[in-house]
């Protein structure tokens, strides 16, 4: 695959991925593109296909997964996610930095392939701090909850394996944070503005 190198971005639900991912991308404007995911889940309210998720069926994605159309993909609470092939091929063909959100699992599988990202984890500054994020947002059950809680502190202790990521981020600080995210871009942002 041409083009700059794509991003793998990776950590827990509430560590902060999202709120910094749409930061960079309004301040670098043309600059990164989002590959959009695959997923068996409904719809949030606001949700568009195709613009946050592509939403498919199981049997659809289970048919992607066996032809080796997706890259990753993983099961979490029942549903299924996956990045596919193609998700990354159009944004890297528009000369853009594919960013690709995905958990530990995906982390893992992606370095089976010749993607050659570069590799960043955002983490929380620590678990009581995370499950007070994702309480104050309201919309999980006790259950998802704990569910989401569990899937953290793995992440968070296979994010200190040596060699999984290129930079662990602690986000403690939302600006010490973006500012380190935007440190370990700088160059393939560069390379991008400097094509255009």
């Amino acid at each position: 695959m041409s083009g700059p190198r794509p991003v793998v971005l990776s950590g827990p639900s509430g560590a902060g991925k999202s709120t910094l991912l749409k930061r960079l991308m309004k301040d670098h404007e043309g600059v990164f593109g989002f590959s959009v995911s695959h997923t068996t889940r409904s719809p949030r309210p606001g949700e568009e296909d195709g613009k946050d998720y592509h939403y498919t069926t199981r049997e659809a994605m289970l048919e992607g997964i066996e032809k080796g159309e997706f890259i990753e993909n993983a099961e979490f609470s029942g549903n299924m996610y996956g990045t596919s092939k193609a998700a990354v091929e159009d944004v890297q063909a528009q000369n853009l930095i594919c960013i690709l959100d995905v958990d530990i699992q995906g982390v893992k599988r992606i370095k089976e392939t010749d993607l050659n990202p570069i590799y960043i984890s955002i983490q929380p500054p620590s678990m009581e701090i995370l499950e007070a994020r994702l309480r104050d947002r309201q919309t999980e059950t006790e259950d998802s909850l704990q569910k989401r809680l569990e899937a953290a502190r793995i992440d968070m202790e296979l994010s200190k394996e040596p060699g999984v990521f290129d930079v662990v981020i602690i986000n403690d600080d939302l600006e010490k944070a973006y500012e380190e995210l935007k440190e370990i871009l700088n160059e393939e942002i560069t390379k991008v503005q400097e094509a255009k």
